[in-house]
């Protein structure tokens, strides 16, 4: 019988599954150092465990371990999702009205999907970034389909009413 304990799987196990673990971690935390130091942790543990975790379970337990550190870094620091500004300020050819409104627009988009509970924020950010289909979301996040498809529905509700003509 194989285990994680056995090299080559531990390391199947972390090249398929640490970015996708990492994006979940991070659209929950909004910030990339965080996100990393869950996910590293998330597979130390992983490895520490390797005798206790089939491989058919290590996907499941390194995201509840990711999530589990999360929640725990929440408590302690009440964080909220802040979005990285990804506008470049020394654009040329843009006309500055053009980059106002591209400011403006950045600016309410932050402030709407600031204004979701997190658990609609980050299914909306997995299935529209990540291209997650609500299947994969519902297993990250350890509820129905129909939860996933309900989340997504009210995100939408929220920020088309929020940003007009998103």
């Amino acid at each position: 019988m194989s285990n994680v304990c056995e090299e080559q799987i531990f390391s199947k196990v972390f090249k398929t599954h640490s970015k996708t673990v990492f994006n979940y971690i991070f659209y929950k935390f909004g910030n990339e150092e965080k996100a990393n130091d869950a996910v590293q942790e998330a597979f130390v543990k992983l490895w520490q465990n390797c005798a206790k975790v089939s491989p058919e379970k290590a996907k499941s337990y390194v995201y509840t371990v990711a999530n589990n550190l999360y929640l725990n870094v929440i408590k302690a620091e009440k964080v909220r999702l802040k979005h990285a500004d990804s506008l470049v300020k020394d654009r040329t050819n843009e006309s500055p009205e053009f980059l106002m409104e591209e400011q403006e627009y950045k600016e309410k988009l932050d402030n709407a999907l600031n204004a979701l509970p997190e658990n609609q924020r980050t299914t909306f950010l997995l299935n529209r970034i990540d291209g997650k289909k609500y299947a994969e979301i519902a297993e990250m996040e350890e509820v129905s389909v129909k939860a996933i498809e309900k989340r997504m529905h009210l995100a939408l509700k929220s920020l088309r009413k929020h940003i007009d003509g998103i």
